[in-house]
């Protein structure tokens, strides 16, 4: 049970030790001869027990044997006849050895007989080696003698030093329970400092040490006994050679400091068993709170054990532990041998998530933290098991009431179902095209908008002007401008005229009649894609299809968009929000609607004539993209790329002079990180237009909030956003909000990634525009004077 190694020793003079953690086989150690002594180093025997006995108890026990005395000299000193002292003394009664060479003597009758011991721990019932003890007296005197016989009386096992090398080394070998230093006399030794250098071993963590310390006369006062704590001692013994005293000494240590170690020890021991078990195991405490929670992960020839401990204060009282179940009558074997077997293979497989490794981890490091850092470590936890992770937490809504309904109108998947009331689109999902006209070429577009489009690569494009020359309809021309400029259609194998006619079904199934999510905003959100696409990191990141799927996305990622959020499908019990159980129900009837308007029709199948592999990849592509414009996972997505792009991009450049080095190649996850981040950025990059352009877009979006919120109103529908009501809104605090909330921080990773100065110079600029608005307590898109 982790105890230091028993020695026993035969009849014949032949010591045997068995190791606690070896084979129960004994081995031959060493030999006593009964001739002369052969010198050992550092090693002073002394084995005439009348010597030893001093003058007032020279009779020793009764039938005490006489043996002779035998000197060993230093190794390192003359060999003459004035040897340097001796460095240990090792009195023979039972096991005495305190060099790197083991020596023992047998006697044939002892006052005590050595007796192992039984130690009851709860169901445990253990067995305690006899005591170890340690003597390291400089001279030999009455003190020492004291302790000697005090522990021949005890029936310990009794070493003696006299320098402290010997001590140590003798230490280290035995691994004694108990170590008496003398610390009255300081020009032999320095017992502070002996003590600290045993200290400093990891066998003494469960070793008493006690320091013999001289009388103090009347007229002194009793010094204090912190230096000695400090300096590893747990006891101090004032001088006293009477050996009742000495013993009573003893035995207080072993029956209270010495029993609680080798407790602890055992229950090391335990979980070291524990450690190497290859079942799950589960202990708890009476009221079912989890104490021990460990787990067997096999991995190849490789096995991995965990063992931790979880305070959990919400513990099902319904749960039953080992002990529970085997008390229940003649059934329980079975059903415990049911039940667990099928437990540890669930455990056993490599199923584990990281966030439940990073659980674990902080587990660990709790065991051994001060208590402020196991209480913190406590909160983290809390904030780690529940489900929002990457959702900031918002006060009240008194606080920010605009940040608070923006939150809830595009956070969530709405607020409850009401029963009665369903939203129904006024449009057709289904669309046919059938009335568009034939296809042309991209030399076929008008040369006012030919010339219009010259523009598109600037950031500045004013997608604006192109809706009003278009007549609503800027997504096809653009898209043919920039599929153009992408190789598109060389990538794909189809005609211009395939990529034409889909742009136009695609175009067709956008709602023109929405303030906002219109083809318009497709139109705007694929020229920003493309923008970032030409950034020289971002385009050193990612392949050709990956570049395919990011416009593809970005052209059909709000198609038949009804011009109201998740939360109000949910919320009205549409027939979409029941389709797709109201978890991200606009982002999948964008995407699928797209692939069904795309197969449906080989005039328009722009995919026709790829392979399947790359359809499949790029169609997934191309679902990630737009799902991961939903903004439930908002946070989740930004804190990913910060934390598996910026970082390490961060650290890269510091020992690095290039600014420009790509990342992700090679590294799907990381592309997919890249294009989730580039399409959102996309979605939303209208505060960072130039100004014209945001203060348009803020008109738009806050008038089809206006539209909800009156509709919500009118159908008794609960009001996701109350703050867009269009009598009361103030659009430059929602502005403020949405910027704050949202923009601000992703704006800043992806300018970290993509390097934008002038997108970020545009975020300044208009979010100084609407703080001037709102001091001046304005609500308006501009202050009266300029409309």
């Amino acid at each position: 049970m982790g105890c230091a190694p028993s020695i026993h020793v035969s009849q014949s003079g032949v010591i045997y030790c068995r190791d606690s953690d070896e084979s129960n086989s004994p081995r031959q150690t060493t030999s006593v001869s009964q001739g002369p002594a052969a010198p050992l180093h550092g090693l002073f025997v002394q084995t005439d027990a009348a010597d030893a006995i001093p003058p007032s108890r020279a009779a020793g026990p009764p039938g005490a044997a006489r043996v002779r005395r035998a000197r060993a000299e230093l190794g390192s000193g003359s060999s003459t006849g004035s040897a340097a002292p001796a460095a240990t003394t090792c009195r023979g009664r039972r096991r005495h050895c305190c060099s790197s060479a083991e020596a023992e003597t047998q006697t044939s009758y002892s006052s005590v007989k050595v007796s192992s011991a039984e130690v009851r721990i709860g169901p445990m019932r253990l067995t305690q080696d006899p005591i170890q003890v340690l003597l390291i007296f400089a001279k030999e005197d009455s003190q020492s003698d004291g302790f000697w016989w005090a522990c021949d009386r005890a029936g310990y096992r009794c070493n003696i030093s006299r320098t402290p090398e010997s001590a140590l080394e003798c230490f280290l070998d035995k691994h004694h329970e108990i170590i008496v230093i003398d610390h009255r006399r300081t020009r032999n030794f320095d017992a502070e400092a002996v003590c600290r250098s045993i200290r400093a071993t990891n066998p003494s963590e469960h070793t008493v040490i006690l320091a013999v310390v001289s009388q103090t006369s009347g007229d002194h006062e009793e010094a204090s006994v912190l230096p000695l704590l400090h300096a590893g001692f747990n006891r101090r013994f004032m001088e006293n050679s009477n050996v009742t005293a000495c013993y009573n000494e003893l035995i207080q240590i072993e029956h209270g400091e010495v029993r609680s170690q080798f407790k602890l020890r055992a229950c090391n021991s335990v979980f070291t068993a524990l450690d190497h078990c290859h079942e799950a195991i589960e202990i708890t405490s009476d009221d079912h709170v989890i104490q021990i929670h460990k787990i067997h992960r096999d991995s190849g020839d490789n096995s991995q054990t965990e063992s931790h401990s979880f305070r959990y204060k919400n513990r099902r009282k319904e749960s039953i532990d080992v002990k529970s179940i085997s008390s229940r009558g003649s059934d329980a074997p079975s059903l415990q041998n049911r039940r667990y077997p099928s437990m540890a293979r669930i455990h056993s497989m490599t199923i584990e998530a990281p966030i439940t490794k990073v659980i674990n981890i902080i587990n660990a490091a709790q065991e051994n933290s001060p208590v402020t850092v196991a209480e913190a470590l406590d909160r983290v936890l809390e904030i780690l098991r529940t489900t929002e992770l990457y959702s900031p937490q918002l006060g009240t809504k008194d606080e920010d009431p605009h940040t608070s309904d923006l939150v809830g109108g595009l956070m969530t998947d709405g607020l409850r179902r009401l029963s009665g009331n369903e939203y129904v689109f006024t449009k057709n999902v289904h669309q046919s095209h059938s009335h568009l006209a034939m296809p042309v070429t991209i030399n076929d577009v008008p040369p006012y908008i030919a010339q219009l489009l010259d523009n598109e690569e600037s950031w500045d494009f004013n997608i604006f002007e192109l809706e009003a020359v278009t007549h609503k309809r800027p997504l096809v021309y653009l898209g043919l401008k920039v599929f153009s400029r992408f190789g598109v259609c060389e990538f794909l194998n189809c005609s211009e005229t395939t990529l034409r006619a889909w742009l136009q079904v695609i175009e067709a199934n956008y709602h023109s009649s929405n303030a906002y999510h219109n083809s318009t905003h497709a139109a705007d959100v694929l020229h920003a894609t493309a923008f970032f696409l030409g950034k020289e990191r971002v385009k050193g990141s990612l392949d050709q299809l990956d570049e395919v799927a990011a416009l593809i996305a970005a052209t059909v990622h709000d198609v038949d968009h009804p011009g109201r959020t998740n939360s109000f499908l949910c919320n009205a019990g549409s027939e979409l929000a029941v389709l797709y159980n109201d978890t991200a129900v606009l982002e999948s009837h964008h995407t699928a609607l797209a692939f069904q308007l795309t197969v449906k029709d080989s005039k328009c199948n722009i995919f026709k004539n790829i392979d399947r592999n790359h359809y499949r990849t790029l169609r997934q592509a191309i679902i990630d993209m737009v799902l991961a414009t939903e903004m439930t996972k908002h946070f989740e997505h930004v804190n990913k790329f910060v934390n598996s792009i910026n970082k390490p991009i961060a650290a890269e450049i510091e020992g690095s002079d290039c600014e420009c080095n790509p990342v992700g190649k090679n590294f799907p996850e990381n592309q997919m990180l890249i294009k989730r981040m580039m399409i959102k950025c996309a979605d939303v990059a209208n505060p960072c237009r130039p100004l014209d352009l945001c203060i348009e877009w803020a008109g738009r979006i806050s008038e089809e909030y206006f539209a909800q919120t009156d509709e919500e109103k009118r159908q008794g529908l609960p009001v996701v956003m109350p703050v867009f009501d269009r009598n009361t809104c103030s659009i430059p605090k929602s502005q403020i909000s949405f910027i704050d909330y949202f923009i601000t921080d992703m704006f800043d990773a992806w300018d970290a990634f993509a390097h934008l100065p002038a997108l970020m110079q545009h975020l300044a600029d208009n979010y100084k525009h609407w703080k001037t608005l709102d001091d001046l307590k304005c609500k308006s898109l501009r202050l009266p004077s300029d409309n």
